[in-house]
């Protein structure tokens, strides 16, 4: 996995309404192997924030969401990445 991919999985790993599924749709990582790519590229103090901000919170895991939130990106996430979803 290059630099880019790695920046993008660390970006979408923080955003609060992208959830893990839409990390494994895109670059076919499961919740536990973005867990690792964090732990490897942030500091521990970085690591651990992240850890407590999305564990369960609804938005990052698909089956605890609303039925209100249908979309799995950001509103700025198409200019950025050039998803059409």
């Amino acid at each position: 996995m290059d630099l880019k991919d790695i920046d993008r999985i660390i970006e979408m790993a923080w955003e609060d309404r992208t959830p893990f599924e839409a990390i494994e749709f895109q670059f076919g990582l499961n919740e536990k192997e973005v867990i690792t790519i964090m732990r490897q590229n942030l500091s521990p103090k970085s690591f651990k924030r992240w850890r407590k901000r999305v564990q369960g919170r609804s938005t990052k895991h698909r089956q605890l969401r609303s039925g209100q939130v249908n979309r799995f990106k950001c509103s700025r996430q198409k200019a950025i990445s050039m998803n059409k979803k």
